[in-house]
């Protein structure tokens, strides 16, 4: 059977993009090294597969079409919201595992929206792009990439109970599928940020270290406790991609998480937890 070994908490700032120069130079070095070190950890493992964990940011689905989850089983590239440095490209996806966990979830309650072609936006081809195909690049070999959309940025919002139950649904479905290649899981966005209203710019470093523990404690069920309006009121809109982090603490299963690095960044209008999920 395949297995889950491993994964990363990370952000998917796109300012970092547009305005690199914008913070200190210092600061702005330990972020991106912190994604650096990710793809190295990765580069490192036995990994041959990744599943990233990240939602819209209301330009793949408008008010036509809002998923709870949604999984690309087929042709994949992105992004569709291109940025200095980060240009549209064809994604690896591992067509037949996504498929697997698709048809898995209709057998055990999870009815899974289904992209067969689909356009990524920078919740995924950020850390794609900066982890996985860094870490291509570093180990000579091949990793594919499943993206997975969940509505944790736009409502109606997957609840957190349900986000946690698609992780563990997601590691259940790789453990039945048909082959001995390991897997990661990367849970893309956060932490505090408010989007489009008159505080953003805003980074609550408070909240983000009491995200940050609960996260490297393996602490689900504290994630999962806060409401919708403390997060709201204490890490802003943007934060409410902490579902993301569920998802994929859920589907790990480890034991621990361990800082790699935190950065708030008002310049770049969020605070920046890199986390990896420790199996051993």
């Amino acid at each position: 059977m395949a297995e889950i070994t491993g994964g990363f908490l990370v952000p998917h700032d796109p300012v970092m993009f547009v305005a690199p120069d914008a913070p200190e130079a210092e600061k702005a070095k330990k972020v991106w090294d912190a994604y650096e070190a990710c793809a190295e950890r990765l580069a490192e493992s036995g990994a041959s597969s990744v599943i990233i964990v990240g939602n819209d940011h209301y330009m793949l689905f408008g008010t036509t079409c809002l998923p709870k989850y949604c999984i690309a089983t087929g042709h994949v590239e992105g992004p569709l919201d291109q940025l200095p440095g980060l240009k549209k490209e064809q994604v690896q996806n591992h067509e037949a595992l996504a498929q697997h966990i698709a048809a898995h979830g209709s057998e055990t309650g999870f009815d899974w929206a289904v992209a067969r072609s689909f356009t990524t936006d920078h919740a995924f081809s950020i850390p794609y792009k900066l982890i996985v195909r860094r870490a291509e690049e570093i180990s000579g070999r091949s990793i594919s990439a499943i993206p997975v959309y969940l509505a944790s940025a736009v409502d109606p919002f997957i609840t957190k109970t349900r986000a946690r139950q698609l992780g563990e649904q997601i590691r259940g479905a790789v453990e039945a599928f048909d082959s001995d290649e390991q897997v990661f899981v990367i849970g893309s966005g956060g932490i505090s940020h408010w989007v489009g209203v008159k505080e953003t710019g805003k980074v609550n470093e408070e909240f983000d270290r009491q995200i940050i523990d609960l996260c490297c404690n393996a602490n689900i069920d504290g994630l999962v406790a806060f409401t919708d309006e403390q997060v709201l009121e204490n890490g802003g809109n943007g934060a409410m991609e902490i579902r993301n982090f569920i998802c994929a603490m859920a589907a790990v299963n480890a034991p621990r998480g361990e800082l790699i690095e935190y950065q708030p960044v008002p310049e770049w209008v969020t605070g920046l937890g890199f986390i990896e999920l420790k199996k051993g």
